[in-house]
């Protein structure tokens, strides 16, 4: 996956035309597109391989089943061209592992908490141990919660370098003032002050390391 902007774009839609649109208008501003069931379960798989004529895709699938069942999800997942999956980690090691080894070279995020308040009595007290399950399995990262940015610091003292994909930004029970309602150009300008469009190349020029601050490796995830 691309890594300039550190933005990603969730679709949270429905409609095949309006996804493809909105990954048109925007695909110079972020560096990826996460696509979830609603829109697969409206479209078919088709509309993955479409949009990834355009960018990087992310199926946000948050996969959780037995290791079989996990290994042909995920194998449908990157036949479609896309470049990294969404799973679950409670499912167990074995299950993690094996969507991990059907990728084809794609990237692996293990779900370590998600961002809605219910995720802080369910999930969050897991959450240590799936980031480290995470590691163990060589995923390419994980994902935690925009909305609990402490969370996200935390966790980033788990899993080092790998990525951290934070969703939650600009979400519904926002009140409806969010990113998702900036225009392409806004989302550029709102990049951390000081830092150039490569994160990475940010981190080596000033001697930082890619680990000491919760904003690197880390890509937010906008709704629209």
């Amino acid at each position: 996956m691309r890594s300039r902007t550190r933005l990603i774009l969730a679709l949270d839609v429905t409609e095949e035309s309006k996804a493809l649109r909105l990954a048109a208008d925007t695909r110079d501003y972020v560096d990826a597109f996460k696509v979830n069931y609603p829109l697969v379960l409206a479209r078919g798989m088709g509309v993955v391989e479409k949009l990834a004529k355009t960018g990087d895709v992310i199926c946000d699938f948050k996969v959780a089943d037995i290791p079989n069942t996990n290994r042909l999800i995920v194998d449908q997942v990157f036949r479609r061209h896309a470049k990294g999956v969404i799973v679950h980690g409670f499912v167990g090691e074995d299950s993690v592992r094996a969507c991990v080894d059907a990728t084809k070279g794609g990237d692996v995020f293990v779900v370590a908490e998600m961002s809605h308040p219910g995720a802080e009595t369910w999930n969050a007290p897991i959450a240590d141990d799936l980031a480290r399950l995470a590691v163990t399995v060589g995923a390419a990262g994980i994902v935690a919660p925009a909305t609990r940015p402490e969370r996200v610091k935390h966790l980033r003292g788990i899993v080092g370098d790998r990525l951290i994909l934070a969703p939650g930004a600009g979400g519904p029970d926002r009140g409806g003032r969010g990113l998702h309602h900036r225009r392409p150009c806004d989302l550029r300008r709102r990049q951390p002050e000081g830092r150039g469009r490569e994160d990475h190349a940010g981190d080596r020029e000033s001697g930082r390391s890619t680990s000491s601050s919760v904003t690197d490796r880390t890509r937010i995830s906008v709704r629209r």
